[in-house]
């Protein structure tokens, strides 16, 4: 019989981190750069819950989670405003080509 452990839980996070560090590295696009910090986010959260289930620590591990959700859907809220705000001003969301935001 297969069980799921701690350990599987870690590479799937780790996995999911990786794609987010490599979302905000190799992308231009401001949206996607985003997605990747949402990956990112989302690894921790995956962190969290498998060590309150398997440290036995209770339902610390999922409220704290929680908090990163609540925190990521603001975060991508206020994101979203500005990446829509840089779009409006310059028709352009590619992070390398808006250098003249104080203009």
């Amino acid at each position: 019989m297969f069980q799921v452990g701690l350990v599987h839980f870690l590479v799937v996070s780790a996995i999911l981190f990786s794609f987010g560090v490599y979302g905000i590295v190799t992308r231009k696009n401001a949206v996607m750069v985003l997605m990747g910090i949402e990956l990112i986010l989302n690894s921790a959260n995956i962190n969290f819950v498998a060590f309150s289930r398997f440290g036995n620590f209770g339902y610390s591990g999922q409220i704290i989670a929680l908090f990163v959700i609540i925190l990521a859907a603001a975060e991508a809220a206020i994101a979203l405003a500005i990446v829509l705000n840089i779009y409006k001003t310059f028709s352009n969301v590619n992070i390398d080509e808006i250098d003249h935001l104080k203009e």
